[in-house]
């Protein structure tokens, strides 16, 4: 069976490879835009041009028109027209919007290679082509045919996105310490002050990081507005603000990746609520935290980790009231209040944490 893995790994380029780097990233984004105006101005004569026309376009003037593109590698303009042409079929199906321009303060990326095992990778090294072989920060965990790697910049950082095409489904590793232990159904309650609690009695915290960070975010942001506008020191105060964001989103995406990780690992099945998310970002007084604690994400994290192991995933209905009904006997109170966090049964005199009772009520039998 064959399924493809995707790790991002962070490069160290010396100076002249990030320089090349950053002119492949140009290069997609002037032979994105040329596609876009290229369809635009079809659209306008009543044609229809797919992105093999518009590829044979670029090809037969980009030469004399982007002179500076013969030392680049052309990987970075075809994969760019490509992409292109998916985001036109994507907004035809109602998918997508209408694709805008790439600004050049916009997403720094392109797509290095030229198809299925034309990258090759080699212990913590990459050889990317027109640039050569860039070293990486780790190694590639999975072996197979590498079929897509795009590289990005992120916060003055270089990333390399690798899609590699695995034999296998298989996870036979698991730590010493979780292959003792007998796994058992979990249950599992999120919300903001603790991201999840779960049906065995194991809590998770919430780091909160956009909490914690508000005033640093604030202070970056007052900077930079007294700055004049493209000026040296705004690009300056722009990095320090985007270093305070790349901070904030990575305490994030670790505090999931903890979670639901350890998780996963105890469990021979889960059973997490339906979030209506979108719905609950309308109320003002949470909606902040909501955000903070990116609460969809770490379901949608928990959910592809538990299906590469095999183990099986229910979603409660979004009308479950799992806060409301008592876990021991099974009554139904008519109304819970945020404030109320001891679940207190009326009927059997049950007693437990609020979030506890709402995670042993959501655990698959």
């Amino acid at each position: 069976m064959e399924v493809n893995r995707t790790q991002k790994i962070e490069l160290n380029p010396n100076n002249k490879e990030a320089t090349r780097m950053a002119q492949h990233a140009g290069y997609a984004r002037v032979a994105f835009n040329f596609a876009l105006s290229s369809f635009k101005a079809g659209r306008e004569k009543d044609e229809w041009h797919s992105h093999v026309d518009i590829k044979r376009k670029f090809n037969a003037v980009k030469r004399d028109k982007f002179r500076w593109c013969s030392d680049l590698s052309q990987n970075a303009s075809k994969n760019a027209i490509h992409n292109f042409g998916d985001a036109i079929t994507r907004w035809k199906s109602g998918q997508n919007n209408f694709p805008v321009y790439k600004r050049r303060d916009g997403k720094c990326s392109y797509q290095a290679d030229n198809g299925a095992g034309t990258v090759e990778v080699y212990k913590n090294r990459i050889k990317l082509p027109k640039i050569g072989w860039v070293r990486m920060r780790e190694e590639l965990r999975y072996t197979g045919e590498i079929s897509k790697v795009v590289v990005s910049k992120r916060n003055n950082r270089w990333y390399a996105s690798i899609l590699v095409r695995c034999d296998s489904n298989n996870y036979n590793y698991q730590p010493s310490l979780f292959e003792k232990q007998e796994k058992k159904p979990i249950g599992i309650d999120v919300g903001i002050n603790t991201l999840a609690t779960c049906s065995n009695g194991d809590t998770y915290d919430n780091p909160r990081p956009l909490k914690r960070y508000e005033r640093k975010l604030a202070r970056a942001n007052r900077s930079l507005s007294r700055k004049v506008f493209q000026s040296q020191n705004w690009h300056k105060a722009k990095k320090r603000l985007g270093g305070v964001h790349y901070r904030i989103a990575c305490i994030r995406e670790d505090a999931h990746h903890q979670a639901t990780t350890k998780i996963v690992r105890k469990a021979s099945a889960i059973g997490v609520e339906t979030l209506n998310i979108s719905g609950l970002l309308r109320n003002r007084k949470l909606a902040k935290a909501l955000s903070d604690s990116a609460l969809s994400r770490f379901v949608t994290m928990l959910k592809y980790k538990a299906e590469r192991r095999g183990i099986p995933i229910t979603q409660a209905n979004r009308f479950f009231a799992s806060s409301k009904t008592c876990s021991s006997c099974g009554h139904k109170k008519k109304e819970v209040f945020l404030s109320d966090r001891v679940y207190h049964c009326l009927k059997c005199g049950f007693e437990c944490d609020r979030d506890l009772n709402a995670a042993i009520n959501l655990c698959p039998t």
